[in-house]
């Protein structure tokens, strides 16, 4: 989201790296290990700066105010949702409308929807404590699954002709789904790449402009399968499976839809984030 609206030059990143122990997440793809605008080396001193005795889990994303080197939010939902409504005197000329109002109460119903039996679902699965808990958890993603495969067979995106916030949402887990999902959660009815529609679609967002470019598979593979230890007690990291599919032709382009609508797409990611070669498809 920070990418398709242009707000790189408003909103700095510091990089986590993609494992971590159980004093939170660290800037290990920073110069030096410490994040270069807040000069700290771990997440948790943000919060910590504002909660002295934080006791809840140090998540990422996280944005923080600069001068108090304090978190002001970690509520990921709600985070992309305000770069769309409380951001838009920074976006970028040309930026895309993810949030347009006439559509909200659709989009609002369809990332619901995602969130709970989708985005949550395959942790559900992943997660589950007993055989039971994980039959339930199994079959109410794949209903969802089939959901929006349904209503993705015959239009290019899930509301309107236009790239959404509920595109966004569902290509985080689409993109993860054969990288770690179907094998170390056990999501393993079929893999992305065997469901033809969602494959098509995920093909088509992941070869658009700030969607591909931001995936970084070999980070998102050391993380699952290094920090869920109770998952994958070896730490073995998969090396599959083959990227060069993400970018095979999707035929997407024959259902109505425009991307960005009367916006275009954000130019290159800037020096120092863009995905190292061998770790994206579009970086491979």
């Amino acid at each position: 989201m920070r990418r398709l609206l242009g707000l790189e030059n408003v909103l700095s990143i510091g990089f986590c790296g993609p494992t971590h122990d159980e004093r939170s997440w660290t800037f290990d793809l920073d110069p030096g290990g410490v994040d270069p605008v807040l000069n700290i080396p771990r997440l948790q001193d943000a919060y910590f700066a504002r909660f002295p005795k934080y006791p809840k889990g140090i998540t990422v994303p996280a944005i923080v105010d600069v001068p108090t080197g304090q978190v002001v939010t970690n509520d990921f939902a709600q985070m992309t949702l305000d770069f769309s409504t409380q951001w838009v005197r920074y976006h970028r000329d040309g930026a895309p409308r993810l949030y347009p109002e006439p559509l909200r109460d659709e989009i609002d119903e369809v990332v619901q929807r995602i969130y709970t039996e989708i985005n949550n679902g395959v942790y559900r699965c992943g997660f589950a404590g007993s055989q039971k808990a994980y039959d339930a958890g199994y079959d109410r993603l794949f209903a969802a699954l089939d959901w929006v495969s349904d209503r993705l067979a015959n239009r290019r995106y899930l509301v309107g002709d236009t790239i959404t916030e509920a595109d966004v949402r569902l290509f985080t887990t689409l993109a993860r789904f054969d990288a770690v999902y179907h094998r170390h959660f056990k999501c393993n009815r079929q893999k992305l790449s065997e469901m033809g529609v969602l494959w098509a679609y995920a093909r088509d967002l992941f070869q658009t402009p700030g969607f591909g470019d931001t995936i970084d598979f070999v980070q998102i593979k050391q993380h699952y399968y290094i920090v869920h230890a109770d998952i994958n007690p070896t730490g073995i990291v998969p090396k599959g499976p083959e990227l060069s599919n993400w970018l095979t032709p999707h035929g997407r382009e024959a259902l109505d839809g425009r991307p960005f609508g009367n916006g275009r797409p954000p130019g290159p990611p800037l020096d120092g984030e863009r995905v190292l070669p061998g770790h994206g498809a579009l970086a491979a």
